[in-house]
């Protein structure tokens, strides 16, 4: 029997004659399927794959059959901007079937909330934050909202999976769960990645149902691919006019500042130049996804904001400035095109440098394989329990630690965490007063009220920790966007100018109290700087590859002859030395560079183990490590690396414990602050250090796929 017949009638004569639909893809049959039959589900499609239809209609065949009490299912997206986008399409198909749909967030007005708590839809959209205010919220009745909750569909999946979003987001579901008169059904909506069985496991949580990955086969699709070396954020806007004249475009850039300029100088053609970032405002976002959607002779220079599913219409070219760090975003962001019959899937990559021209080649070879990134498999979400401890209190009104324990070992993210280290956790908050405890109950300290009451605890609502923000206004008071508080420190009135939504801005006035900047249009401007004090890691894979690329003798044919020229040059300067067996070392003086390709935490794992052992400074990237001292010389050098080679250093708890010492006091999280010191130096170890993978490699086992 096919998923279509098994769906009510009236959603059979909707999808046909409202819709359209002659047949199911793949996709949607085999989803279908799989939900109808009552399992839980991760599906995997590419951009405008049919996901969402396949999650989707089965969904609603279910609550038309079995209305349900309060909100059925719940549609969770990762960002604001994809509910917003999404919400017509779902809001259509409920309403066909005489369905409701409600979208919860920030932007939904007090009256429209009371509304849907009053009569509550069948569909709710929403984000895992907004979640978290709706569970601590005294206002909304939770248990009486979500008694009847039996799908929860998650867009997006594998940009929460390993994240503390995600864990964050299974906390929530898994509170939402106990509320629940069912078994809550998960569905997961994600492009390609490369474990996705573990995303599957992850989503179940404490689900009893069975899980299936829906992956059907893919027909090898042509892609037109590109790999020009450019100069500067000129030369990128003047290639992306060129070719992206009479044309619909999105062109990627990796950073806002580097998006505000390419923006600007694309502006001096007579094309429509659109900008969309997380610094621009709402308004000017949804003002550039709309006209873009109806126009021609026209671009997006954007962040990563358009590379989950936001749909901005048919288009004909993708750019990327330089190269994106793994190959799921590469793909993510080249199926935005050739999406309409008789087009084809495309990305230019527009390089400023010789690494830059050879990621791009890597990532171009890894697709090719149908390589694709894994998602970390986190077990040992530190902050995100804290944040959870915290927000129980505030839902329950007080909470004992044993209740609070077994809501939260239901949680994927935090199965490595035992039940006495959690225990101990909880003593360590008692003496510190983020939590008190009376009558057995736990309720928040006088330490966390200070830290994350402000503005009716508006900072406990969110994992992440956000900077200060200023917005920026025109003289008429309309909103352009925000600024960080570091960067407006530096701005003079009446002389200072910048860049925001692609154009020049000049400031009029400083309001610190209220934190606003007026502005007014100037005819050029600066670029804005927006925070980022974090290294920057690439994969072991992706730079694995760019070192196959380096000694290989392959002629890249999609290259330009620019590109062609940068790649001859760097294979020429390392290629021999990386084909050498054991170690890849260059010598200058008393300076030597190791050429690992390894990645970043894999270096930077080698970085401290080798200032340790050899009591040398050492700088690496995602490359080599350049190492300096009193006493290094080729003997020394290579004396030290063979004793890194052998396992039992890296065995050694010693190493662990010097290692993870070692480590600068980055803030990873607003909660960080809230653990005891050997849990928040375990955090930035383990987001800094791969001593398992460095000890493999470096044995010869962890060879490059």
């Amino acid at each position: 029997m096919s998923v279509f017949s098994r769906l009510p009638e009236l959603l059979q004569h909707e999808i046909a004659n409202r819709l359209g639909f002659t047949e199911l893809r793949p996709v949607q049959e085999l989803a279908g399927e799989a939900i109808l039959d009552g399992k839980n589900a991760v599906v995997l499609a590419p951009t405008a794959g049919g996901k969402t239809e396949a999650s989707m209609f089965p969904v609603l065949g279910s609550l038309l059959r079995e209305p349900p009490k309060g909100v059925g299912a719940l549609y969770v997206a990762p960002i604001k901007a994809l509910l917003n986008n999404q919400s017509g399409r779902l809001g259509q198909y409920s309403e066909m079937v005489g369905l409701r749909r409600f979208v919860w967030h920030g932007d939904a007005t007090q009256s429209q909330k009371q509304a849907f708590i009053a009569d509550p839809a069948e569909l709710l959209m929403t984000t895992p934050e907004s979640l978290e205010v709706m569970l601590m919220s005294s206002r909304v009745p939770a248990r009486k909202l979500f008694a009847g909750l039996r799908f929860v569909v998650v867009d997006e999946v594998h940009a929460f999976a390993g994240t503390d979003r995600g864990a964050h987001l299974m906390s929530v579901i898994e509170r939402l769960a106990g509320l629940s008169e069912q078994d809550v059904q998960r569905i997961g909506l994600s492009a390609t990645v490369g474990n996705p069985e573990q995303i599957a496991r992850w989503l179940c949580g404490s689900s009893k149902r069975e899980s299936v990955v829906v992956d059907p086969p893919k027909p090898k699709a042509q892609r037109t691919l590109k790999v020009y070396l450019r100069e500067d954020a000129s030369e990128f806007a003047e290639q992306a006019v060129l070719e992206g004249r009479g044309q619909k475009s999105l062109f990627f850039c990796q950073s806002r500042a580097l998006t505000e300029s390419v923006a600007d100088q694309m502006r001096e053609s007579n094309m429509d130049v659109f900008v969309h970032h997380g610094s621009v405002s709402k308004e000017e976002r949804l003002a550039a996804e709309e006209r873009f959607a109806t126009g021609t002779n026209a671009c997006i220079v954007a962040t990563s904001t358009l590379e989950l599913g936001i749909d901005v219409g048919d288009l004909d070219l993708a750019f990327q400035a330089n190269a994106p760090s793994t190959v799921s975003s590469f793909l993510q962001r080249m199926g935005r095109t050739g999406r309409r019959a008789g087009r084809v899937a495309n990305m230019t990559f527009l390089c400023e440098d010789a690494v830059t021209v050879v990621q791009a080649a890597a990532l171009v070879r890894l697709a090719a394989r149908g390589w694709v990134e894994r998602v970390r498999d986190e077990r040992r979400a530190w902050p995100v329990l804290v944040h959870q401890m915290l927000a129980m209190t505030q839902e329950h009104g007080g909470i004992s630690a044993e209740r609070a324990w077994l809501m939260l070992s239901r949680v994927p993210d935090f199965t490595g965490i035992s039940h006495a280290e959690y225990l101990e956790l909880v003593e360590h908050m008692k003496r510190e007063s983020y939590l008190l405890e009376s009558g057995g109950l736990l309720s928040m300290g006088l330490t966390a009220e200070k830290a994350f009451g402000r503005k009716n605890f508006l900072e406990l609502y969110a994992v992440f920790s956000s900077p200060v923000l200023y917005k920026v206004q025109t003289e008429t008071k309309r909103d352009l966007g925000s600024l960080e508080q570091a960067f407006v420190d530096r701005l003079v009135e009446d002389m200072s100018t910048f860049l925001l939504g692609g154009r020049a801005w000049q400031v009029i006035a400083v309001n610190h109290d209220e934190r606003v900047v007026r502005v007014k249009g100037a005819p050029r401007g600066k670029k804005p700087s927006w925070g980022g004090y974090l290294p920057q890691f690439l994969g072991f894979e992706l730079c694995q590859e760019m070192k196959a690329v380096l000694t290989s003798d392959e002629e890249l044919s999609y290259l330009d002859r620019r590109a062609k020229d940068a790649l001859l040059e760097w294979r020429n300067d390392l290629g021999a030395l990386l084909r050498r067996a054991r170690h890849e070392l260059q010598y200058d003086g008393d300076l030597v560079t190791w050429w690992t390709f390894a990645g970043g935490r894999i270096n930077q794992t080698l970085k401290y183990a080798i200032e340790w052992k050899g009591r040398w400074k050492v700088i690496p990237d995602n490359f080599a490590l350049k190492i300096q001292g009193d006493g290094v010389t080729h003997e020394t050098v290579r004396a030290l690396l063979e004793d890194l080679r052998a396992p039992a250093f890296w065995a050694a708890t010693e190493t662990k414990q010097k290692l993870s010492a070692m480590v600068p006091e980055y803030r990873l999280s607003k909660f960080q602050r809230v653990l005891p010191d050997p849990w928040q130096v375990e955090m930035v170890a383990a987001y800094l250090l791969d001593l398992e993978g460095t000890a493999a490699w470096l044995a010869g086992g962890r060879e490059h796929e």
